[in-house]
Protein backbone atom coordinates (compact mmCIF):
# COMPACT_ATOMS: atom_id res chain seq x y z
CA UNK A 1 0.00 0.00 0.00
CA UNK A 2 0.72 3.37 -0.72
CA UNK A 3 -1.00 5.16 2.23
CA UNK A 4 0.52 8.39 3.37
CA UNK A 5 2.50 8.76 -0.15
CA UNK A 6 1.86 12.21 -1.50
CA UNK A 7 2.84 12.10 -5.25
CA UNK A 8 2.66 14.26 -8.36
CA UNK A 9 1.90 13.28 -12.31
CA UNK A 10 2.58 16.05 -14.49
CA UNK A 11 1.48 15.99 -17.87
CA UNK A 12 1.98 12.77 -20.49
CA UNK A 13 -1.57 10.83 -21.75
CA UNK A 14 -3.56 8.34 -21.25
CA UNK A 15 -0.66 6.01 -19.66
CA UNK A 16 -0.90 8.42 -16.68
CA UNK A 17 -4.96 7.55 -16.05
CA UNK A 18 -3.78 4.23 -15.81
CA UNK A 19 -1.33 5.18 -13.22
CA UNK A 20 -2.57 7.73 -11.20
CA UNK A 21 -6.26 5.47 -11.26
CA UNK A 22 -3.55 2.36 -9.82
CA UNK A 23 -1.87 4.77 -7.39
CA UNK A 24 -5.46 6.06 -5.88
CA UNK A 25 -6.43 2.44 -5.35
CA UNK A 26 -3.29 1.80 -3.94
CA UNK A 27 -3.87 4.67 -1.08
CA UNK A 28 -1.70 7.25 -2.17
CA UNK A 29 -2.31 10.97 -2.28
CA UNK A 30 -2.53 11.71 -5.99
CA UNK A 31 -2.17 15.34 -7.96
CA UNK A 32 -2.56 16.23 -10.98
CA UNK A 33 -0.82 18.90 -13.43
CA UNK A 34 -1.77 20.06 -16.73
CA UNK A 35 -4.89 18.19 -16.77
CA UNK A 36 -7.36 21.04 -17.07
CA UNK A 37 -9.24 19.33 -20.40
CA UNK A 38 -10.03 15.99 -18.86
CA UNK A 39 -13.73 15.29 -19.71
CA UNK A 40 -14.62 13.83 -16.38
CA UNK A 41 -12.74 14.22 -12.65
CA UNK A 42 -10.32 11.78 -12.17
CA UNK A 43 -11.59 9.76 -8.53
CA UNK A 44 -9.27 10.04 -6.14
CA UNK A 45 -7.54 12.88 -7.37
CA UNK A 46 -6.53 16.30 -6.86
CA UNK A 47 -5.94 19.24 -9.46
CA UNK A 48 -3.17 21.28 -9.06
CA UNK A 49 -1.42 24.60 -10.96
CA UNK A 50 2.22 23.58 -11.75
CA UNK A 51 3.70 26.38 -9.89
CA UNK A 52 6.59 26.51 -7.57
CA UNK A 53 4.59 26.99 -4.41
CA UNK A 54 2.12 24.29 -4.49
CA UNK A 55 4.69 21.31 -5.24
CA UNK A 56 6.48 21.24 -2.11
CA UNK A 57 6.30 18.08 0.08
CA UNK A 58 5.21 15.43 -2.44
CA UNK A 59 7.20 12.16 -1.96
CA UNK A 60 7.56 11.43 -6.15
CA UNK A 61 7.14 13.39 -8.98
CA UNK A 62 5.86 11.28 -12.57
CA UNK A 63 6.45 12.90 -15.52
CA UNK A 64 6.04 11.47 -19.12
CA UNK A 65 7.31 8.76 -20.95
CA UNK A 66 8.65 11.19 -23.26
CA UNK A 67 10.18 12.96 -20.69
CA UNK A 68 11.15 16.79 -20.32
CA UNK A 69 12.34 18.77 -23.41
CA UNK A 70 15.35 20.68 -23.13
CA UNK A 71 13.74 24.06 -22.59
CA UNK A 72 11.77 22.73 -19.98
CA UNK A 73 8.65 21.83 -21.61
CA UNK A 74 6.29 19.18 -20.89
CA UNK A 75 3.94 17.49 -22.73
CA UNK A 76 0.05 17.26 -21.89
CA UNK A 77 -2.68 16.05 -23.86
CA UNK A 78 -4.87 17.00 -21.12
CA UNK A 79 -4.08 20.78 -20.81
CA UNK A 80 -4.83 23.62 -23.04
CA UNK A 81 -1.96 25.40 -22.52
CA UNK A 82 1.89 24.35 -22.33
CA UNK A 83 3.28 23.12 -19.35
CA UNK A 84 6.63 24.51 -18.56
CA UNK A 85 9.31 24.03 -15.65
CA UNK A 86 11.92 26.15 -14.65
CA UNK A 87 14.48 25.99 -11.76
CA UNK A 88 12.22 27.20 -9.33
CA UNK A 89 10.35 24.34 -9.92
CA UNK A 90 13.32 21.89 -9.17
CA UNK A 91 14.27 23.74 -6.11
CA UNK A 92 10.66 23.13 -4.65
CA UNK A 93 10.65 19.72 -5.27
CA UNK A 94 13.53 18.74 -3.07
CA UNK A 95 12.64 15.79 -1.35
CA UNK A 96 10.88 13.99 -3.70
CA UNK A 97 11.87 11.38 -5.72
CA UNK A 98 11.79 11.82 -9.96
CA UNK A 99 10.04 9.38 -12.43
CA UNK A 100 10.63 9.43 -15.75
CA UNK A 101 10.65 7.26 -19.06
CA UNK A 102 13.02 8.43 -20.93
CA UNK A 103 16.02 11.48 -19.45
CA UNK A 104 17.73 14.30 -21.45
CA UNK A 105 19.92 16.66 -20.47
CA UNK A 106 17.94 19.29 -19.52
CA UNK A 107 16.16 17.13 -16.48
CA UNK A 108 19.15 15.22 -16.06
CA UNK A 109 21.08 18.49 -14.99
CA UNK A 110 18.49 19.58 -12.80
CA UNK A 111 18.06 16.68 -10.69
CA UNK A 112 21.87 16.82 -10.10
CA UNK A 113 21.73 20.00 -9.35
CA UNK A 114 18.94 20.40 -6.52
CA UNK A 115 20.35 16.64 -5.36
CA UNK A 116 16.43 15.24 -6.84
CA UNK A 117 16.95 11.03 -7.25
CA UNK A 118 16.37 10.23 -11.07
CA UNK A 119 14.47 7.07 -12.12
CA UNK A 120 14.61 6.78 -15.70
CA UNK A 121 12.42 3.74 -16.36
CA UNK A 122 12.78 2.38 -19.61
CA UNK A 123 16.35 1.89 -18.60
CA UNK A 124 14.30 -0.39 -16.02
CA UNK A 125 14.44 -3.97 -17.63
CA UNK A 126 11.02 -5.26 -15.68
CA UNK A 127 9.57 -1.88 -17.86
CA UNK A 128 11.53 -2.02 -21.33
CA UNK A 129 11.25 -5.95 -22.12
CA UNK A 130 7.32 -5.72 -21.21
CA UNK A 131 6.57 -2.34 -23.08
CA UNK A 132 8.57 -3.80 -25.90
CA UNK A 133 5.05 -6.38 -26.58
CA UNK A 134 3.11 -2.82 -27.29
CA UNK A 135 5.57 -1.48 -29.45
CA UNK A 136 5.86 -4.78 -31.65
CA UNK A 137 1.86 -5.03 -31.77
CA UNK A 138 1.64 -1.49 -32.64
CA UNK A 139 4.87 -1.38 -35.37
CA UNK A 140 2.71 -4.31 -36.85
CA UNK A 141 -0.35 -2.32 -37.15
CA UNK A 142 1.53 0.55 -38.80
CA UNK A 143 2.84 -1.56 -41.55
CA UNK A 144 -0.82 -3.21 -42.11
CA UNK A 145 -2.52 0.63 -42.15
CA UNK A 146 0.20 1.93 -44.28
CA UNK A 147 1.53 -0.61 -46.76
CA UNK A 148 -0.98 -2.42 -49.93
CA UNK A 149 1.22 -5.60 -49.34
CA UNK A 150 0.45 -8.28 -46.69
CA UNK A 151 2.99 -8.69 -44.05
CA UNK A 152 2.55 -12.55 -45.04
CA UNK A 153 5.17 -12.99 -48.19
CA UNK A 154 6.80 -9.56 -47.53
CA UNK A 155 10.70 -9.21 -47.17
CA UNK A 156 11.03 -7.33 -43.96
CA UNK A 157 14.12 -6.04 -42.19
CA UNK A 158 14.70 -5.58 -38.27
CA UNK A 159 17.43 -2.79 -37.41
CA UNK A 160 18.68 -3.67 -33.79
CA UNK A 161 18.43 -6.46 -31.57
CA UNK A 162 17.42 -5.29 -28.64
CA UNK A 163 14.56 -5.40 -26.34
CA UNK A 164 12.17 -3.97 -29.62
CA UNK A 165 13.70 -6.11 -31.92
CA UNK A 166 13.71 -9.23 -30.25
CA UNK A 167 9.73 -9.37 -29.67
CA UNK A 168 9.10 -7.60 -33.20
CA UNK A 169 11.10 -10.11 -35.40
CA UNK A 170 9.76 -13.61 -34.26
CA UNK A 171 6.01 -11.65 -34.74
CA UNK A 172 6.55 -10.69 -38.04
CA UNK A 173 8.09 -13.96 -39.02
CA UNK A 174 5.06 -15.72 -37.50
CA UNK A 175 2.56 -13.64 -39.89
CA UNK A 176 4.72 -15.33 -42.69
CA UNK A 177 7.47 -12.69 -43.57
CA UNK A 178 10.97 -13.06 -44.49
CA UNK A 179 13.16 -11.43 -41.99
CA UNK A 180 16.30 -10.11 -41.85
CA UNK A 181 17.83 -9.06 -38.92
CA UNK A 182 20.90 -6.34 -38.69
CA UNK A 183 22.88 -6.18 -35.86
CA UNK A 184 26.42 -5.33 -34.58
CA UNK A 185 26.81 -7.54 -31.71
CA UNK A 186 27.76 -10.91 -32.13
CA UNK A 187 25.50 -12.80 -29.43
CA UNK A 188 22.56 -10.22 -30.76
CA UNK A 189 23.06 -12.39 -34.27
CA UNK A 190 23.35 -15.79 -32.68
CA UNK A 191 19.94 -14.83 -31.43
CA UNK A 192 18.86 -13.98 -34.63
CA UNK A 193 19.89 -17.29 -35.82
CA UNK A 194 18.73 -19.01 -33.21
CA UNK A 195 15.37 -18.03 -33.21
CA UNK A 196 14.93 -18.99 -37.18
CA UNK A 197 16.14 -15.60 -38.59
CA UNK A 198 17.98 -13.88 -41.00
CA UNK A 199 20.97 -12.62 -39.27
CA UNK A 200 23.14 -10.10 -41.19
CA UNK A 201 25.72 -7.35 -40.16
CA UNK A 202 24.86 -4.13 -39.66
CA UNK A 203 27.99 -3.34 -42.05
CA UNK A 204 25.97 -5.27 -44.76
CA UNK A 205 22.61 -2.92 -44.38
CA UNK A 206 23.71 -0.98 -47.64
CA UNK A 207 24.21 -4.02 -49.97
CA UNK A 208 21.05 -6.45 -48.69
CA UNK A 209 18.49 -3.62 -48.03
CA UNK A 210 17.83 -4.00 -52.25
CA UNK A 211 14.75 -6.41 -52.04
CA UNK A 212 13.36 -5.43 -48.73
CA UNK A 213 9.81 -3.90 -48.68
CA UNK A 214 9.40 -2.95 -44.77
CA UNK A 215 12.46 -1.89 -42.88
CA UNK A 216 11.65 -1.30 -38.70
CA UNK A 217 14.04 0.87 -37.21
CA UNK A 218 15.22 0.14 -33.65
CA UNK A 219 18.68 1.90 -33.37
CA UNK A 220 18.20 5.86 -32.13
CA UNK A 221 21.87 6.44 -34.33
CA UNK A 222 21.76 7.59 -38.30
CA UNK A 223 21.13 4.40 -39.81
CA UNK A 224 19.10 4.83 -42.89
CA UNK A 225 21.14 7.12 -44.52
CA UNK A 226 21.28 8.79 -48.07
CA UNK A 227 23.54 6.08 -49.56
CA UNK A 228 21.13 3.47 -47.57
CA UNK A 229 18.17 4.74 -48.64
CA UNK A 230 19.19 5.21 -52.41
CA UNK A 231 19.69 1.45 -52.72
CA UNK A 232 16.45 0.92 -51.26
CA UNK A 233 13.03 0.45 -53.65
CA UNK A 234 10.73 3.41 -53.72
CA UNK A 235 7.80 1.23 -52.74
CA UNK A 236 9.70 0.31 -49.66
CA UNK A 237 7.89 1.06 -46.20
CA UNK A 238 9.79 2.34 -43.36
CA UNK A 239 8.93 2.71 -39.72
CA UNK A 240 11.44 4.24 -37.36
CA UNK A 241 10.82 2.86 -33.71
CA UNK A 242 13.93 4.64 -32.01
CA UNK A 243 13.48 7.70 -29.84
CA UNK A 244 13.44 11.25 -31.48
CA UNK A 245 14.71 12.33 -33.81
CA UNK A 246 15.07 8.37 -34.83
CA UNK A 247 18.13 6.58 -37.12
CA UNK A 248 16.15 7.64 -40.70
CA UNK A 249 17.31 10.67 -43.31
CA UNK A 250 13.47 11.55 -43.63
CA UNK A 251 14.41 14.06 -46.01
CA UNK A 252 16.23 11.99 -48.76
CA UNK A 253 13.36 9.21 -47.67
CA UNK A 254 10.82 11.33 -49.01
CA UNK A 255 12.82 12.48 -52.09
CA UNK A 256 13.26 8.94 -52.98
CA UNK A 257 9.65 8.60 -52.99
CA UNK A 258 10.19 6.25 -50.12
CA UNK A 259 7.23 6.28 -47.41
CA UNK A 260 8.81 7.18 -43.52
CA UNK A 261 7.69 7.41 -40.43
CA UNK A 262 8.80 7.90 -37.29
CA UNK A 263 6.83 6.31 -34.72
CA UNK A 264 8.98 6.87 -30.94
CA UNK A 265 5.81 6.31 -28.44
CA UNK A 266 3.69 3.79 -29.89
CA UNK A 267 2.47 2.08 -26.54
CA UNK A 268 0.91 5.17 -25.91
CA UNK A 269 -0.89 5.07 -28.66
CA UNK A 270 -2.01 1.83 -29.45
CA UNK A 271 -2.54 0.50 -26.09
CA UNK A 272 -2.48 2.92 -23.49
CA UNK A 273 -4.00 0.71 -20.77
CA UNK A 274 -1.70 -1.84 -20.97
CA UNK A 275 1.39 0.51 -21.42
CA UNK A 276 0.08 2.12 -18.59
CA UNK A 277 0.12 -0.83 -16.23
CA UNK A 278 3.41 -1.85 -16.90
CA UNK A 279 4.19 1.55 -15.56
CA UNK A 280 2.02 1.76 -13.10
CA UNK A 281 3.07 -1.62 -11.69
CA UNK A 282 6.54 -1.01 -11.69
CA UNK A 283 6.03 2.51 -10.03
CA UNK A 284 3.84 1.07 -7.48
CA UNK A 285 6.57 -1.09 -5.77
CA UNK A 286 9.11 1.51 -6.40
CA UNK A 287 7.12 4.44 -4.49
CA UNK A 288 6.04 1.48 -1.44
CA UNK A 289 10.27 1.27 -1.39
CA UNK A 290 10.79 4.86 -0.91
CA UNK A 291 12.15 5.21 2.76
CA UNK A 292 10.40 8.62 4.17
Amino acid sequence: MLTGKRVLIVGGDARQLTIARTLVERDAAVCLAGYENLHAPLPGTRLVDLAPETLAGFDAVIFPAKGIGEDGAVESLFSPKPLLLREAHFRALRGAVLYTGIAGPYLREQAMKFGLPLVVLFDRDDVAILNAVPTAEGAIMFAIQHTDITLHGSDAAVIGFGRVGMTLAPRLRALGARVRVFARQPEALARAYEMGLEPLDLGALRSEIRPVDLVFNTVPAPILTADVLAEMKPSAFILDLASAPGGTDFLFAEKRGIRALLAPSLPGLVAPKTAGKILADVLTRLIAAQKP
